[in-house]
């Protein structure tokens, strides 16, 4: 039985095309890190009530870093074919903007495979935390521009996103 995808092309499918975890256990192990940001669009009354520490329920940025910490770690259980590895630091930083927050997460391992998949994970659970937190005074706020800004590691080595337009 041929577990390769040398018949349908994609790595994520087999020959008879189903889904598949690609085996990673062939690549050498190396030091990989991926940065990923993201963004959240809020209401001038959230973004003051963010800088003044008075949001309703809380410590919204706390809650927010400690999410997409919590996120970056759990992401082989959302990501259906992502492999579980072992992460060796998750850093996750939001500053608040004068039209929302900017959420940037930095997640490092020594594996055979890389982070990008769990630094996307760690902004979008952090952003997903921050409109639970704040949703009471802004019900419209948006999550956009969530994307890997780089990578390092691996056999393709060093990416970084060509600078484009701002948010």
């Amino acid at each position: 039985m041929t577990m390769g995808s040398e018949f349908t092309g994609f790595t994520h499918l087999n020959d008879k095309g189903a889904a598949r975890m690609v085996d990673v256990s062939a690549k050498s192990v190396s030091t990989r890190t991926a940065t990923a940001t993201g963004f959240v669009r809020l209401s001038p009354a959230c973004v003051a009530a963010l800088r003044a520490g008075e949001v309703p329920k809380g410590d919204a940025l706390s809650v927010a870093r400690i999410a997409g910490i919590m996120g970056a770690k759990r992401t082989p259980d959302l990501v259906p074919l992502c492999h579980p590895i072992a992460l060796h630091g998750v850093e996750v930083e939001l500053s608040v903007e004068d039209d929302g927050v900017a959420i940037d997460a930095l997640v490092r391992t020594a594996d055979r495979t890389g982070v990008e998949m769990e630094a996307l994970t760690s902004v979008t659970v952090a952003a997903l935390a921050l409109i639970d937190m704040v949703k009471a005074i802004d019900p419209a706020a948006v999550i956009t521009d969530v994307r890997v800004e780089e990578k390092t590691g691996g056999k393709t080595g060093l990416w970084q996103r060509t600078p484009g337009k701002p948010r």
